[in-house]
């Protein structure tokens, strides 16, 4: 029998603290994470209010196998509508905190309403306090940490903390865990905010044992030789995520200065391999993981090793975005984001998108109060991130709500140079590279995102590889042997492993351990890590639907909030073919995209002219209760 879920329900408004419980019929059809934030979404919020209003909830969701001892499991999701795209609203993040969530006997903290002054929330099991947070209301996220810990005389704590960012409600502020990770996207920490919660700190509890302990134990007892025969785990473990900026840079598909080209002259001087040769003081981890992907670095007098060291994205926004080659500045702007709780792809973006438009002419240096916005100069984020976060001078206050929204105060063609999807900044695979990208960042409910579906290499890799059969699981893909093919058969790629991404962040299991492809275990372990941890049989097409529920649930709520086709568009910028570099030359067109966008579509049961489910798709999932809300 599957468990039922137990739900810790918060409204700050009225100071009530309860308890929900859904019955595990239920809760198998959402069974965490990304599925549970939006059935409990969509059962709690209509799509239409405003998203920094007291009527929006914010839902901090984990899984039934979060705590079972095994890489990969520690993860949670943090859902709500979204302030900066409109469409509900998903993140993600690692840690220790998720493993807490569960061994405190919570599967979701629902956080409704909004607090009269500034407060945070303390769980001990039972035990649930709402309590005052004046004190810490503008410090930063370590500092309000210290205080926490200081003030319960109480080390054995995990928190999610919002910092300036979030209590000033910028679009993109995240919420920051551990000083180091972050529920980056979709601006979760300006919801937080808007609440008046400064953090939700949990005390350490034991954890519980899956099903068999001892048929799990298979899966891991070998886990380091799994590592050692993986050559990109071991660079996973190696260089962390940054070592992607080491191929994309060869390639030539390393988005540079804002967009306009793929290669960066002097980029071997940011590349991971550079890092970890140069100021990487360690490694870390989120509980149980085997892997260490986690950078820890230190820069004297400088940077601190306890704000962690930053991802391939952040190497790249601030980095080649930029046209930045200096590490240091990198990895100082990475900092400055996890202090003041702020996503670093949409600032590193958002702050390129500014650069173009002061060497356009578009911004000038009254408005920046003599800040140099040029490409290369990455001493200026030191100066723009804080004030970003505060919402300081005028230039804080234009580029707090993103890219998009300050194109359309600038004006004067601004817009030529925001690149977003549906409001949200572009992170660093480009399509041009990676055609399936245009698909999935097009269609994808709450913008680009490079970790919704996989990435085209898997198409790429030999037809007898492990890569090669675990995506073949899925469904029958055609090989590809070249970059910037986009056809109907990336449009199945596209919707499939979608599918396959969102049952993970459903799951709560981290794709780095447990995709489809190139990680440390497939489609077949996974079945049997949910056998060994719950008794629960189950296949690939089950699991697959749930990921096919969460999306269908994101797009309906996205329908109801007013979203169509004609939001699920790409950038003019991303059609232009490579200008330089090793691949010079490679684009995709608008007919190729809008032929496999039809495609898309018809595999995920969508109407063409819409793009929403069908309601025979909705009724096939068991989501007919969704055309009863309004």
């Amino acid at each position: 029998m599957f468990p039922a879920a137990k739900i810790l329900e918060v409204d700050l408004s009225k100071k009530t603290i309860n308890i929900n419980v859904i019955p595990g019929e239920i809760y198998q059809k959402y069974p965490g994470g990304s599925a549970l934030g939006m059935y409990l979404l969509l059962n709690n919020t209509k799509a239409t209010i405003d998203p920094l209003s007291a009527e929006n909830v914010l839902i901090f969701a984990v899984s039934p196998f979060t705590g079972y001892p095994i890489s990969g499991q520690s993860r949670m999701t943090v859902t709500a509508k979204s302030p900066l795209t409109g469409t509900a609203g998903d993140s993600q993040v690692g840690g220790d905190i998720p493993v807490h969530i569960k061994s405190n006997g919570y599967d979701a903290i629902m956080i409704k309403g909004k607090a009269n002054t500034p407060v945070y929330l303390y769980i001990n099991k039972e035990d649930v306090q709402i309590r005052e947070a004046g004190h810490l209301w503008g410090k930063i996220t370590g500092e309000a940490e210290k205080e926490i810990r200081k003030e319960l005389n109480e080390n054995h704590l995990e928190m999610s903390v919002i910092g300036p960012a979030g209590e000033n409600m910028v679009l993109y502020a995240s919420i920051i865990h551990q000083q180091t990770r972050a529920n980056g996207r979709n601006g979760m920490g300006a919801v937080m905010g808007s609440k008046k919660l400064k953090a939700i700190v949990v005390k350490q509890q034991k954890t519980s044992l899956p099903y068999n302990l001892s048929a799990l134990k298979t899966l891991t007892v070998d886990v380091k030789k799994r590592i050692e025969k993986n050559p990109v785990i071991v660079d996973l473990a190696v260089n962390g995520t940054a070592g992607v900026t080491d191929f994309h840079l060869q390639e030539g598909f390393l988005p540079t200065e804002n967009w306009k080209s793929g290669y960066l002259e002097g980029g071997e001087r940011i590349k991971g391999t550079t890092m970890t040769k140069t100021i990487l003081k360690g490694t870390d981890t989120c509980y149980g993981c085997a892997i260490r992907c986690k950078r820890v670095v230190e820069i004297e007098g400088k940077v601190s090793p306890e704000y962690g060291g930053p991802e391939y994205e952040t190497v790249s926004t601030f980095g080649s975005y930029c046209k930045v080659t200096n590490l240091e500045d990198i990895a100082l702007a990475n900092q400055l984001c996890n202090m003041y709780g702020l996503d670093t792809i949409s600032c590193g973006a958002t702050i390129a998108f500014a650069m173009e438009c002061y060497e356009a002419g578009l911004l000038n240096e009254e408005l920046t109060k003599g800040i140099e916005l040029k490409f290369g100069n990455g001493k200026v984020f030191e100066k723009i991130i804080p004030k970003i976060a505060m919402r300081e001078e005028s230039i804080g206050v234009l580029l707090a709500d993103g890219s998009a929204r300050a194109a359309e105060k600038i004006g004067n063609g601004a817009e030529k140079f925001v690149i977003t999807v549906k409001k949200q900044e572009m992170p660093a695979h480009m399509p041009q590279m990676k055609p399936n990208l245009a698909i999935n960042y097009a269609v994808n409910p709450f913008g680009a995102d490079h970790q919704s579906s996989e990435h085209d290499p898997a198409l790429m890799a030999p037809e007898d590889s492990q890569d090669w059969l675990w995506v073949n699981k899925l469904a029958s893909f055609k090989p590809v042997k070249s970059y910037g093919v986009l056809d109907e058969n990336k449009a199945k790629f596209a919707w499939e492993t979608q599918k396959f991404y969102a049952m993970l962040d459903s799951l709560s299991l981290c794709q780095f351990v447990w995709g489809p492809a190139w990680q440390l275990y497939g489609p077949d372990e996974l079945i049997n890590f949910i056998k060994y941890s719950l008794d629960w049989d189950t296949t690939i097409e089950e699991l697959q639907e749930i990921g096919e529920r969460r999306i269908n649930m994101m797009r309906y709520f996205n329908a109801l909030a007013g979203f169509t086709r004609k939001e699920d568009k790409l950038p003019e910028r991303i059609f232009e073919a490579i200008p330089d570099g090793p691949n010079a030359g490679t684009k995709i067109s608008k007919e190729e995209f809008e032929h496999a966008l039809d495609k898309y579509y018809e595999f995920a049961g969508w109407d063409i002219n819409s793009g929403n489910p069908h309601v025979e798709t909705l009724n096939k999932l068991g989501l007919d209760w969704l055309t009863n809300l309004s």
